[in-house]
């Protein structure tokens, strides 16, 4: 576990670099291991390769995602409805897997 400074988050992929790697695998192999391989390596490469991880400030974080992130899966074809909902339960166990990689949260709870 790496002590979290805030205002080193703020300059996050100089100071955080492999901590968020290890969060954004985490997510991705907890998703993988629940979804459809295909859709969660689709939101994984087209939506969530321009993400952008906020800490909100008490032990949470904020995945951002960038505009109109299902229009940008073309990889597959999936419902949009099935799609938005994948995408938003991948974002909130990126957070987790963030809150448990800053010592937020016990590894237990994250997954």
């Amino acid at each position: 576990m790496t002590e979290f400074d805030p205002e080193r988050f703020e300059d996050k992929y100089a100071e955080y670099f492999p901590e968020l790697q290890t969060a954004y695998r985490n997510a991705f192999e907890a998703m993988n291991d629940r979804y459809d391989s295909e859709l969660v390596h689709a939101i994984d490469q087209q939506v969530l390769n321009e993400s952008e991880p906020f800490y909100e400030g008490n032990g949470e974080f904020r995945v951002e995602l960038p505009d109109d992130p299902v229009e940008r899966v073309t990889a597959i074809v999936v419902e949009d409805q099935k799609l938005q909902n994948v995408l938003d339960i991948y974002a909130e166990t990126i957070e987790r897997e963030l809150r448990a990689v800053f010592g937020f949260e016990t590894r237990e709870n994250a997954t």
